[in-house]
């Protein structure tokens, strides 16, 4: 069954949740669940709160909230590279709900992640945008000829911690395309975006969420890797 994304949130904000089994290589707790609304079910990825483990650079707790942030963000590029998303109560209290994805199988996530589809151009930049401290090959979800993201939960920190996979078009001029949708999402930073961050993030965070938006506006260029911050995250996969 294929959901739109308003039926998608609808069903995972006010769905039954029944867990059916636990990701047991997730450094945090998550749970992957069936959730059941008006005989409409799906499969989810649930992770409680309560369930995530402590960051020494990461304030305890919010690891849900940035996974939310960064689908609110990924809804206002256009581009649709996180899987619907919200934050809600469940068996063990508060936590991060995501719809499920089935990926193709088939693919070969070292050569995807090393190649230059333009779904990865675009998850480049929106991790440039959320400040991703964690893309992992692994997190890439291949289905249909399309690429996803998953896992956000070390985004949005206000120090500068991008590290991921995702390095080949480093240094090199921002495709138009992308340009003009950080120019709408700058604008859209003074407003009702910035009122929907702040939900889940401290002002500090969505000041610096805008100021690396003017960073790629100036720069016009891909970001380079940091000499004070390790690139890649450990481990890759």
């Amino acid at each position: 069954m294929t959901l739109d994304h308003a039926d998608a949130l609808r069903l995972l904000r006010d769905g039954d949740l029944a867990i059916e089994g636990r990701l047991v290589d997730a450094s945090n707790a998550t749970l992957y669940c069936a959730v059941t609304l008006d005989d409409v079910i799906a499969a989810c990825v649930y992770k409680p709160v309560q369930g995530e483990r402590p960051l020494w650079d990461f304030p305890d707790g919010t690891l849900a909230g940035r996974e939310v942030s960064a689908y609110i963000i990924s809804v206002a590029t256009g581009w649709d590279l996180v899987p619907p998303t919200v934050l809600r109560d469940g068996p063990f209290g508060p936590g991060m709900c995501q719809l499920w994805l089935d990926v193709d199988e088939t693919v070969d996530l070292v050569a995807l992640a090393r190649s230059d589809h333009p779904d990865l151009r675009r998850m480049a930049v929106l991790d440039a945008v959320v400040n991703n401290a964690d893309r992992k090959g692994g997190h890439l979800l291949p289905l249909d000829g399309r690429v996803r993201g998953v896992d956000h939960g070390v985004c949005f920190s206000a120090e500068d911690k991008l590290r991921t996979l995702l390095w080949q078009w480093r240094g090199l001029p921002l495709p138009a395309q992308a340009l003009e949708v950080l120019s709408r999402l700058r604008a859209e930073l003074e407003g009702a975006l910035a009122d929907e961050l702040h939900e889940h993030l401290t002002r500090r965070e969505v000041l610096a969420t805008t100021r690396r938006v003017d960073r790629l506006l100036t720069s016009r260029l891909h970001p380079e890797p940091s000499e004070d911050w390790p690139a890649i995250p450990w481990p890759p996969f």
